[in-house]
């Protein structure tokens, strides 16, 4: 599923407007990643937590020259927690 049809399945069950939905999407997008900028975490009840960590820098392969070492350097990168509730549908579906 992408955005446009998460949008619409939205609206459908809601009965809220196509565009007021899309208005809301966008808005929870905005406001969790300038959270996540702030070094704050964004947790959603059940449904699991958006947080940033720090990719420590650190030496790698060049793939187009496996002889060469190249310093990765240190990265802020975004991370998702899956929470119980979600856990526990996905189990209950593969069973």
């Amino acid at each position: 599923m992408n955005k446009a049809s998460l949008i619409e399945t939205i609206a459908t069950k809601t009965s809220v407007p196509r565009k007021d939905v899309e208005r809301i999407i966008e808005t929870m997008e905005e406001t969790i990643i300038e959270s996540l900028k702030k070094g704050e975490e964004v947790t959603l009840a059940g449904f699991g937590a958006f947080s940033a960590r720090q990719r420590s820098a650190r030496m790698g392969v060049n793939p187009q020259n496996p002889e060469e070492r190249i310093q990765i350097p240190a990265v802020v990168v975004p991370k998702f927690k899956a929470g119980k509730n979600l856990k526990d549908s996905l189990k209950q579906k593969s069973a």
